[in-house]
């Protein structure tokens, strides 16, 4: 069975930092690429990182670029997000996603259950 399990979601003050992990199981890790959604309230999902399956390329939405960084271990089988300058429009449930062949390219096929971030004062 694939299972995402993400976790270190929370409050934070706006300029503050978190970091999201997502423990991942039942698929060969290092063979898949990975990523992060997110979906703020009464909002459509948007797609915040993808990293490759080596670890190598990564891209990000223009609305994180330069604040965000995903990360991953394949040795750990798990991936990470570090959120830092955070602002309330982050505020958002974060979604850890596999995508459904090897390559993002054939779509995100397996996601977490979520973890809530709410950046307010």
């Amino acid at each position: 069975e694939i299972r995402l399990v993400e976790s270190g979601g929370g409050l934070v003050q706006p300029g503050g930092s978190l970091r999201l992990s997502c423990a991942a199981s039942g698929f060969r890790f290092s063979q898949y690429d990975m990523g992060w959604v997110r979906q703020a309230p009464g909002k459509g999902l948007e797609w915040v990182s993808v990293i490759s399956s080596g670890g190598g390329p990564t891209i990000y939405a223009d609305s994180v670029k330069g604040r965000f960084t995903i990360s991953r271990d394949n040795a750990e089988n798990t991936q990470a997000l570090q959120m830092s300058s955070l602002k309330p429009e982050d505020t958002a449930v974060y979604y850890c996603v596999r995508s459904t062949g090897t390559d993002i390219a054939t779509g995100l096929g397996y996601w977490g259950q979520g973890t809530q971030v709410t950046v307010s004062s």
